[in-house]
């Protein structure tokens, strides 16, 4: 029997810088049959002459004005013929192993989805690449996954870590397309929810680019943070769900702390929400995040006072 065709999905927006190391490597990967959908939503930028240049075979480009990643994300899915399915963001780079590499893990299984180490870089250098181990970079049960990728509230769900085979998508269902901020955080706590293992796949690493001005990690807008309000609500409820045992209910709780720590003094009505799950799962033991000026004035003050006094002096 032939290899399986994988599918990589990626959206793009005004990617036109990065687009072209993107692409080139998934041709270049070691994996033979693949096919690449890139939808172009509404780019203004040079993406679509990034796309025109290229003139392969495994290429299919959707040209569009859909609005967000999720939306995007959801037509390449429609639009792919793949029994393996990776979702790949149009700045990152992938290493030429990674998809055989994720393959020989998954050994064509349909309840499991491979992971992938993963560090950072900066704008076109890789040299400033550096790999960030976390106690995850293992097979695991998929919940036991969640539940100490969460314990320290620094989750790494970046899509494009990650192939999932077509069955278990069709089972947890596509990408929630009223979500932008963090959206991959819910898609893929749902997912894991109805997955059996995380097979970790040592071979196959993704380069995280960072520090691209205007990206949507960065931005702090009302709909941003009620993006991320929503989307952090619905994943660890997915998990509480299946495990509502104290581990997860921390690691849960954990996740939710760190939302209120970054917004607060802000949005008053979504942190009450927020404050009044983390009570019901019993409570967190996240440190307050902060530099030590900040941890000496909090150990005075308390972390609210000293949070207020932050955004004070941020806006003088």
């Amino acid at each position: 029997m032939s290899d399986p065709l994988v599918s990589i999905c990626i959206p793009c927006r005004n990617a036109g810088d990065y687009l072209s190391q993107a692409i080139d490597s998934i041709l270049s990967q070691t994996w033979a049959n693949i096919e690449i959908i890139v939808v172009d939503d509404g780019s203004t930028d040079s993406s679509r002459d990034v796309l025109r240049s290229y003139s392969h075979s495994r290429l299919l480009i959707i040209h569009g004005c859909l609005g967000s990643a999720a939306k995007s994300r959801n037509l390449a899915y429609k639009s792919a013929q793949g029994d393996f399915i990776k979702f790949f963001d149009a700045d990152d780079i992938l290493c030429s192993d990674a998809i055989t590499s994720q393959m020989q893990r998954l050994l064509y299984r349909v309840d499991a989805v491979a992971s992938s180490p993963w560090g950072r870089f900066y704008r076109d250098d890789l040299n400033t690449f550096k790999p960030n181990p976390q106690r995850v970079w293992r097979d695991m049960n998929a919940l036991d996954w969640l539940v100490e990728s969460w314990r320290d509230a620094q989750p790494m769900m970046q899509p494009g870590m990650f192939l999932i085979p077509r069955p278990l998508l069709e089972k947890a269902g596509g990408w929630d397309e009223s979500l932008t901020l963090i959206d991959d955080f819910e898609f893929f706590a749902r997912l894991f929810c109805s997955a059996s293992d995380i097979l970790f796949a040592q071979n196959a690493t993704l380069y995280y680019r960072s520090g691209i001005p205007g990206s949507l990690s960065g931005q702090k807008s009302d709909k941003a943070i009620l993006s991320a309000y929503h989307s952090l609500l619905k994943g660890t409820q997915y998990l509480h769900q299946k495990r509502p045992d104290p581990q997860a209910s921390l690691s849960c709780a954990n996740i939710l702390q760190q939302f209120v720590y970054e917004v607060y003094p802000d949005h008053a009505d979504l942190l009450q929400v927020v404050q009044k799950k983390i009570d019901d799962l019993g409570g967190s033991q996240l440190a307050v995040p902060g530099g030590p000026r900040f941890q000496h004035i909090r150990r005075l003050l308390g972390w609210k006072i000293t949070r207020r006094i932050q955004k004070l002096l941020s806006q003088t």
